[in-house]
This record gives structure tokens, C-alpha cells and sequence, in this order.
């Protein structure tokens, strides 16, 4: 896609474009991120038998651990086997680590002329994501069959515990959305991102409690993780989801994430300036 001019005043300054236009960019950069995930058609099928295999193996896994009890650290079978079940769909939308187009254009100097239109780089960095987080919408639909088909997803808790968890679920993709991009942006200091995000996919997938809820952890280190934005992605929209008795503790875990949403743009911002102050083009 051609970049629209860029217009400026007499000052030199660039001018921005009307919202409109910036919102179009938006969406281009949205489908480009997801078109770039399925542009391997085996890649595709892969992910989506993979997640339908998980699915299947996390069932299997809690059933067993299980056994014949119905019970274990105070969690009843069926809200923990559907809250590993739903863990891994979750997981797989949220953590798309779509880093690649950010480093790539780090590397080879193109982010200078990202800086310089008249759509911040920022909001379409960030419309990616979201595209790439989109395209794994098949994989993570192939599993929730998969879990349906097993009689692995049960309802949620109540009525309100249902609207809580899709209000408390947009929230937390907010926050793995910003966390991602935010870590993406060490790249401007260092040029090298893989390891920093191989480190952070492993801390992220187990602190936010996709991999093992944190009720099942020990009482030191469940409330350590508690405290870290990483449960709000993950944990607090399943715990909510398979909670039977909502209330103010809900309304105190939705404040929470939208607590941290706002610190996580206030680094984001914070190291974003930093960055753009490393940066370094041609022509001043």
C-alpha cells in the first residue's frame, strides 16, 4: 500500500491526517497482519491441527489428574478442566508475538520513514497485532470444537459471570496486546529481539495462569503472580468465567485490569519516546 503524502505547514512540521484516514490505515495494517498469517496455507493447517491436538491432550491430562475425585485444592473437576481447555484457546489469540514486521523494519532502517507519515507508527503497529491475533481465530474456533465435541467446555458459572468474562476477556487481549508491543520496542536498543521474546512467550505463557491455574500454586507464588499484569490477560477472564457466585470481587478484578491498562500505555508511551530518541535519519 502507497503511503499517503505527507502534508506540512510552514514550519516544516508534519500535519496528521483527518481521523478517518488514520483509521484506514488501521485497517490496512489489520488485514495485512492477518493476510501475512495465512500466507502459508501448511503453516495455517498446522496451527489449527495443533491447537485442535492440544485441546484434546489438556483434556485427557486433567481427566487423568483428576481421576475419581471431584475435587482438588477446593476446584471441582469440570470448572478446572474448562478453564484449561479455554486457557489454551485463549493463549493461542493472545500471544501472537507478531514482532517480526517491527524488528524487520528495525533492522533495515524502514521504520525511519514509518516515523515520518502522517499515521503514527504506533496505532499501526499495534492494527497488526490485532490482525495477527485475528487470523488465529480458525485454530482457536477448530479447538473450541474439538472441546465441545469432548464435553471439555462447560457453560459459564451464571448469567452475569458471562457478560463479566466477555468484558473482562477484551480487556485482558488489551493488555497482552500492549505488553507485546511494548517488549517489541527493545529492539530499538538492542537489534535483537528473539531471545528477549523466547523469555518473555515462556514467562508470559505460565505467570498469566494459561498453562497451570494459579489456584493450583503455592500460596507465595499465587499471590506474587497475582500482582503482575500477566494474570489479568488470561487468569482473571477465566476465573470469572467459571465463577458461580459473582460480585463485588468481580467488579474489583475488572477495576484491576483497567488499572493496568492504563500504567501498561503510560510505559508504553514512556519507552516509545525514549526509543524515537534513538533514532537516528538522514536529513536530521
Amino acid at each position: 500500500m502507497t503511503a499517503p503524502p505527507v502534508a506540512r505547514d510552514r514550519s516544516g512540521r508534519t500535519q496528521r491526517l483527518p481521523f478517518r484516514f488514520a483509521l484506514g490505515g488501521m485497517a490496512a495494517s489489520m488485514r495485512q497482519g492477518a493476510m501475512a498469517q495465512f500466507a502459508f496455507r501448511a503453516s495455517t493447517w498446522t496451527g489449527i491441527i495443533g491447537c485442535v491436538l492440544q485441546v484434546v491432550l489438556v483434556y485427557l491430562v486433567w481427566t487423568a489428574v483428576y481421576g475419581a475425585r471431584t475435587e482438588v485444592a477446593g476446584v471441582n473437576q469440570r470448572d478446572a478442566i474448562t478453564y484449561a481447555v479455554l486457557g489454551v484457546l485463549v493463549n493461542i489469540v493472545f500471544q501472537p508475538f507478531t514482532f517480526d514486521t517491527l524488528y524487520g523494519r528495525l533492522r533495515t532502517g524502514a521504520i525511519a520513514f514509518d516515523v515520518m507519515r502522517p499515521v503514527s507508527a504506533v496505532p499501526l503497529a499495534l492494527a497488526q497485532q490485532v490482525g495477527a491475533a485475528a487470523a488465529q481465530l480458525p485454530a482457536a474456533a477448530a479447538g473450541l470444537v474439538a472441546g465441545l465435541t469432548f464435553g471439555a467446555i462447560d457453560p459459564p458459572g451464571s448469567v452475569i459471570s458471562g457478560f463479566a468474562f466477555a468484558v473482562s476477556i477484551v480487556l485482558g487481549f488489551g493488555i497482552a496486546l500492549i505488553m507485546n508491543f511494548t517488549v517489541g520496542l527493545i529492539g530499538f536498543w538492542t537489534l535483537e529481539v528473539g531471545g528477549v521474546f523466547l523469555i518473555y512467550r515462556m514467562l508470559a505463557q505460565f505467570s498469566s495462569g494459561a498453562l497451570i491455574p494459579l489456584w493450583f500454586m503455592p500460596g507465595w507464588l499465587s499471590g506474587t503472580l497475582t500482582a503482575l499484569p500477566f494474570s489479568a490477560q488470561v487468569f482473571v477472564p477465566l476465573s470469572i468465567y467459571v465463577d458461580t457466585d459473582p460480585g463485588w470481587h468481580t467488579a474489583r478484578a475488572i477495576g484491576l485490569q483497567l488499572l493496568w491498562i492504563g500504567v501498561l500505555i503510560a510505559l508504553g508511551v514512556l519507552i516509545w519516546r525514549r526509543a524515537i530518541r534513538r533514532l537516528v535519519v538522514f536529513g536530521g
